[in-house]
């Protein structure tokens, strides 16, 4: 075993700051996930809207990446990217897919689970059209997930779609939104003695919320 394997297996942290119970959360899992999220930008956590994506391709390999949330409400949870990306290909094919957020400050993580849809192309236009004017190109400049020759391919690009679309460039109909349908809910807060709390909330087939605690 190598020094750091051996380091990495003596790591240890109590988690102590805070409880998560039953009558001190929300019936309704959106407005817990508000608390949080809110409790986790006024704590200056670290890119509080960074979330990981969990998706499955159709040869069944499941594959993670972080994406930012852009938008949360009753209808689901949303963030933007390229259709034609893996993520976007993979969840052509199986549009069920589970987020996670982790606010290592806070010792809390949230997880998401449920089936995606894209969001109307009026809903893209809108956001597409408040991002900086290089992020707008950029979405233009990057085929993502391909295989490219190198940094200048992107470069080049970039320079191109300027060039082309100046101060306007339109969003490109391979980009735009999805939005993640919750059907589970799981709120985890660590705890002394790993005896984190984890609340779970399940949408039953009445449409109707149902809060259980799971064993840690």
């Amino acid at each position: 075993m190598s020094t750091t394997s051996s380091q990495i297996a003596e790591l240890r942290k109590s988690y102590e700051r805070a409880e998560l119970s039953e009558d001190a959360s929300h019936a309704d899992p959106l407005r817990q996930f508000d608390q949080w999220l809110t409790e986790a930008i006024a704590g200056a956590v670290p890119e509080p809207n960074a979330m990981t994506l969990a998706t499955v391709g159709s040869d069944l390999r499941p594959s993670t990446r972080v994406v930012l949330v852009k938008g949360y409400d009753e209808r689901g949870v949303v963030w933007y990217t390229n259709y034609e990306s893996r993520k976007g290909q993979e969840l052509a094919g199986n549009p069920w897919a589970a987020l996670q957020f982790h606010w290592v400050e806070l010792e809390r993580v949230v997880r998401i689970e449920g089936r995606v849809e894209r969001t109307s192309a009026e809903e893209s236009d809108a956001y597409y059209a408040s991002r900086p004017l290089d992020s707008r190109i950029g979405a233009w400049a990057s085929p993502q997930s391909q295989v490219i020759a190198g940094r200048t391919v992107l470069v080049a690009n970039a320079a191109k779609y300027a060039a082309q679309y100046l101060l306007h460039p339109p969003r490109p109909r391979h980009w735009g939104g999805f939005r993640l349908v919750p059907d589970r809910w799981e709120f985890w807060q660590g705890r002394k003695s790993r005896l984190h709390d984890r609340l779970q909330y399940r949408l039953t087939a009445e449409a109707v919320w149902v809060r259980e605690r799971l064993a840690p």
